[in-house]
This record gives structure tokens, C-alpha cells and sequence, in this order.
């Protein structure tokens, strides 16, 4: 039996839901994955009960924070690959807009127990592959209209990214979190496809960091 109550419940559930995985996404990327659960919870301004209801244990929690951090990028590189039709700036808001990513780049550089939950999650996975086939294509649309230098590959920008956004330790605030968006609009500058310095070696491929824990490819 249902009554006029039950979508009101359900809707307060899931804000609560979703205010524990942004209270958890703060505090793990701030200050790691051990952090007490009661921390989180006052965080996210609900009661102890509330959160272990929505999430039984640590683990539990530490898998939705990362699989939504992966489908809040998935989503934004969807639209961005749909609406934008210039190859470079689709490129470009791409990689601006994956700062949600530090997240799980956070987990994956600190925490092991995190690296192996995200490691092993099949939803993780699955948005893994479709964020790369993105980047992919962006990445060889842009290398086609000439505004993307042709010697990087896609998973070179992957390194790139994994390095911005493990974020500046020891700063004062507002420099470490305007720096995963200051630098890597620095280091897009160097990815335009003008004269420049030759690179030593050969591009990054996908396939070469499938296996890399860390990146988001």
C-alpha cells in the first residue's frame, strides 16, 4: 500500500543520499578514506543512523562516492560531446570539467583498500571505458582540424590530468582548489598544435594505461 506520504519519503531519502556522498566526496578528497563515519555524517548534517542505513559499512560508501564522481564527468563529456561542434573547445571543456575525477584519483593515489573497491566495481568500469571512447574521439577530431598537436594521444592526456588533479598539498585553500583548473588550462596550452618543442618518446596509448590505477583511463 502506498499513500500520498511515500514519494515524499523516498525523495527525502535520496536527498539525504545524495548529501551524504557530497559530505563523503569533501572530507575523502580533504583528508582520506579513513575518516570517522560520524564526521561524514555531521558533514553531511544527518544522523549516524541515516547514513548506515543508506550505507551499511565504509566500503559501501567509498563505492557510490566513486561511481558517482565517474558518472557526473560521464555525463558533462556526453553533453559537452553532443553540443559542442569545435573540435578544441569540446577537447578543452572535456578535461576542465573532469575535476571531478580528483575524487577518485584522491582514492586511487592514498588509499589502497579504495583502489581495489573502484578496481573492482563493474559500474566504475563501464564508465571508465565510455569516458576513454570520448576522449578518444575528441581527442582525434581535434588532431583531424589541426588545433591539437598530432604527437599526444589520448592517453597521454590521461597522465596529464591524473597529475593535476592529485591537487597542490600544503597550500592555502583557495590555491588548491583553483589549481586543478589553473594548471591544466596551463598545460592545454601546450597541447595546441603550433610550433613547439618535438616530445621525446612515443604518444601514451589507452591500451598502455588501462592497467595504471589512478588515471582515469
Amino acid at each position: 500500500m502506498t499513500t500520498d506520504a511515500t514519494p515524499r519519503l523516498r525523495a527525502d531519502a535520496r536527498r539525504n543520499r545524495d548529501r551524504i556522498i557530497a559530505a563523503a566526496r569533501t572530507v575523502f578528497t580533504e583528508r582520506g578514506t579513513e575518516v570517522p563515519m560520524e564526521e561524514i555524517a555531521r558533514a553531511a548534517g544527518v544522523g549516524i543512523g541515516t547514513l548506515y542505513r543508506r550505507f551499511p559499512d565504509r566500503d559501501s560508501l567509498i563505492g557510490a562516492v566513486g561511481r558517482d564522481a565517474f558518472q557526473r564527468v560521464l555525463d558533462e563529456a556526453r553533453t559537452i560531446s553532443d553540443r559542442e561542434s569545435d573540435p578544441w573547445r569540446a577537447l578543452t571543456g572535456f578535461l576542465l570539467r573532469a575535476v571531478d575525477l580528483r575524487t577518485v584519483i584522491r582514492f586511487s593515489m592514498l588509499s589502497p583498500r579504495a583502489r581495489g573497491i573502484l578496481g573492482a566495481d563493474p559500474e566504475v568500469e563501464q564508465a571508465r571505458n565510455e569516458l576513454l571512447e570520448i576522449l578518444d574521439g575528441l581527442v582525434r577530431a581535434a588532431q583531424a582540424n589541426g588545433s591539437l598537436r598530432p604527437d599526444v594521444s589520448s592517453g597521454d592526456l590521461g597522465v596529464i590530468l591524473s597529475l593535476v588533479l592529485q591537487g597542490v598539498h600544503g597550500a592555502p585553500d583557495d590555491i588548491r582548489h583553483e589549481a586543478p583548473a589553473r594548471y591544466l588550462t596551463l598545460m592545454l596550452d601546450g597541447l595546441q598544435a603550433r610550433p613547439g618543442t618535438p616530445l621525446p618518446g612515443r604518444p601514451v596509448t589507452a591500451a598502455d594505461i588501462a592497467m595504471v590505477r589512478g588515471v582515469p583511463g
